[in-house]
């Protein structure tokens, strides 16, 4: 059995913990779960990518894009351990989204070892966590949260760094391969 929130059209539906508590996450504390997961799992996809054929001139940019996401891990991290009673929820919610992401890499690059392909993972994948950070800027303004809007204010600059220079490696991959 699963234990967690879900959400269904808007509504809150608790399910099942162990001792019979229940964690009543909002949607807010849903996304925060799901940014925490995606930049987990981002260090794991710029480390793949890293190791593709093709990907040695771009080691800086993807080692400062995992130091960038670690930092972001470490962050979120830090606030969520001051929500008593919905850090575990919080962090099973990221957990989740950490195998979907992870899983959804290993199925996109499952053959594939060249470093476009690699980055065309990340223009994706960047995308989605960059959405993700709007939402939460957008949910923690509308609510008032103050210190969630601050985090997620740095994190959208950081995200469209990100996206910017996946772009970037994306289309000077694309200019070497066509070339042959």
């Amino acid at each position: 059995m699963r234990f967690g929130l879900a959400w269904v059209r808007g509504q809150a539906t608790a399910t099942s913990r162990p001792g019979g508590n229940q964690a009543e996450l909002t949607p807010l504390d849903e996304k925060l779960g799901e940014v925490l997961g995606l930049a987990q799992a981002a260090q794991d996809a710029t480390t793949k990518v890293a190791g593709m054929e093709g990907a040695d001139e771009f080691q800086s940019r993807l080692e400062q894009m995992s130091q960038q996401a670690a930092e972001t891990e470490r962050r979120v991290d830090e606030l969520v351990d001051g929500f008593d009673g919905k850090k575990t929820a919080i962090r099973e919610k990221a957990a989740n989204t950490k195998s979907e992401a992870k899983e959804m890499m290993r199925t996109y690059l499952a053959e594939d070892e060249e470093a476009l392909d690699g980055f065309e993972f990340l223009t994706m994948a960047e995308a989605g966590e960059l959405g993700h950070w709007e939402i939460v800027t957008t949910m923690s303004d509308t609510f008032g949260e103050a210190q969630i809007a601050q985090l997620a204010d740095w994190a959208v600059s950081v995200q469209r760094k990100h996206v910017d220079a996946v772009r970037e490696s994306c289309l000077e991959l694309a200019v070497s391969e066509a070339k042959g």
